[in-house]
């Protein structure tokens, strides 16, 4: 056990994060223990039939974020699964895998899309990203370099 520890890197409850394969870099997350999954904000989502495909099409973050780039993401591989928001409601989102970049590390990881108009960061880092990677000290903030 002391082995796994010395390999897990501490973090803050706030963290830049990037998404190398979605063209967003350097974007402040939250870290959330209580959140079981990470998700991502986005907006114009819509399942498109493209060459006989079905294909999963949205947009990342808010037009007024300063990383906005108005590109549309595209995945052939998606899923719609439900999950417990934030109020404890039910809620079908869709999920992909993408690559996340939290310090030196790069992971890849399963994402949830969803509206976060409302909430302060575009993103929030759940603990199944986290587990077994991470330790999160909450008296600190943007600790990964």
């Amino acid at each position: 056990m002391k082995n796994k520890i010395h390999k897990l890197v501490v973090i803050g409850r706030r963290e830049h994060i990037s998404f190398p394969e979605l063209n967003l870099f350097d974007i402040e997350a939250k870290i959330d223990t209580g959140a079981y999954s990470t998700t991502i904000h986005c907006h114009d989502v819509e399942v498109k039939n493209i060459n006989g495909k079905q294909v999963l099409c949205f947009k990342l973050l808010d037009p007024a974020h300063l990383n906005y780039n108005d590109t549309e993401q595209r995945f052939e591989k998606f899923e719609l699964k439900n999950f417990k928001n934030s109020f404890g409601e039910q809620e079908a989102r869709y999920v992909v895998q993408t690559l996340i970049k939290l310090g030196k590390r790069k992971v890849r990881g399963t994402v949830s899309l969803t509206s976060r108009a409302n909430m302060r960061y575009p993103v929030l880092v759940g603990r199944k990203l986290l587990k077994d990677r991470f330790i999160v000290n909450v008296a600190e903030e943007h600790l990964l370099v």
